[in-house]
């Protein structure tokens, strides 16, 4: 991903392994995944308000353009 998009990929393949090292259950893990993201999500707001600046990742939208809304009922 750093080649071609200029940022560093996703971690949360590697999760599993970490969590299951130090024995915590594996009906625990979605519980601790959200617990880190939202401190990750808390943090990334402080640096916000700090700088005063709202901050945007690097990676831009390259999904399809030009679609038409469709009502719900109609689909």
């Amino acid at each position: 991903m750093i080649p071609e998009k200029k940022i560093t990929a996703n971690a949360d393949f590697y999760s599993a392994s970490t969590y299951y090292v130090p024995g915590i259950p594996v009906d625990v893990y979605p519980l601790v995944f959200a617990v880190s993201r939202v401190y990750g999500w808390i943090a990334h707001v402080l640096e916000q308000y700090a700088a005063n600046s709202l901050m945007r990742p690097l990676a831009d939208y390259t999904g399809p353009t030009g679609q038409k809304y469709v009502p719900i009922d109609q689909r």
